[in-house]
């Protein structure tokens, strides 16, 4: 099924409702990943400095027989380059062969730095520039949105979390909503060992829904507002996961997963992570 589905930013640009995430991704691998998830309708991809992957995400693109214009790239700013932005944006975009991205976001607030505002701003910049069309950040909380905001007067239009049905981060979540901004989810289905798609809960309701148990996870998120960013490189799990538009959840299904939140961050803690 082609994603024909899109969310609206505060600054009224459409993304995808749903993206391929490349992490931990290389190689071959990698390209045929892209290309197959391209192939499969996806046009969300969300790639990073730090998962040294750019190149390869630039070439499957290019080969991809998709026109640029129709693909929407995100790509993130590292931690230490926070004084940095303009050269490291520069150096991200020549790897991706692209002169523009669709999103550039500062990875990570690294509070301890206290640069991330300064980021923002040269952020800004470039946004005006039109080299990237929307800016944005992840692993942000409420305070240092609102600090974003209170110093440059700017929001960003997304902010990238670690959600999925054991880690939910309602409160953050709700007032990412109140303010326009988009929210993205890293890590959708877990990670490690949660057993988020083995749980009985996701397995019941995807036997009710004749649909996977990923595809179940997916289509709460998507019916949260959420952008979910899975990763795979299995060539039928691709396609299983953005086949997500032509079934919903019930009131009761939804409340089912909503009972999973446990507050389990398998990441690093966004206030101390250097």
């Amino acid at each position: 099924m082609r994603n024909s589905q899109h969310r609206f930013t505060n600054d009224g640009n459409a993304m995808p409702a749903i993206g391929f995430g490349v992490w931990q991704s290389r190689g071959d691998e990698l390209i045929g990943a892209v290309q197959c998830a391209l192939d499969a309708g996806y046009r969300l991809v969300d790639t990073a400095a730090i998962y040294g992957n750019e190149s390869e995400v630039g070439s499957a693109i290019k080969t991809a027989g998709v026109c640029r214009e129709d693909i929407f790239i995100t790509t993130k700013l590292w931690n230490d380059r926070h004084d940095d932005v303009e050269n490291a944006f520069n150096e991200s975009l020549t790897k991706l062969g692209c002169d523009y991205v669709d999103l550039y976001l500062i990875h990570w607030p690294v509070s301890g730095q206290n640069l991330f505002v300064s980021a923002w701003d040269a952020m800004i910049k470039l946004r005006d520039s039109g080299r990237v069309k929307n800016i944005g950040v992840s692993n942000f909380s409420i305070e240092q949105i609102r600090r974003l905001e209170a110093e440059t007067g700017v929001l960003p239009a997304v902010n990238q979390l670690q959600i999925h049905p054991f880690n939910q981060q309602r409160e953050l979540v709700d007032w990412l909503r109140t303010q326009g901004i988009i929210t993205q989810a890293w890590s959708p289905l877990g990670h490690g060992n949660q057993n988020i798609l083995t749980h009985p809960v996701i397995l019941k309701i995807a036997e009710q829904q004749h649909k996977t148990p990923a595809q179940i996870v997916l289509r709460w998120l998507y019916e949260n507002q959420i952008i979910a960013l899975p990763k795979s490189s299995t060539p039928q799990r691709i396609r299983e996961n953005i086949d997500i538009f032509d079934f919903n959840l019930s009131t009761s299904e939804l409340s089912a997963i909503n009972a999973l939140d446990r507050g389990l961050n398998v990441g690093n803690d966004p206030d101390a992570f250097r």
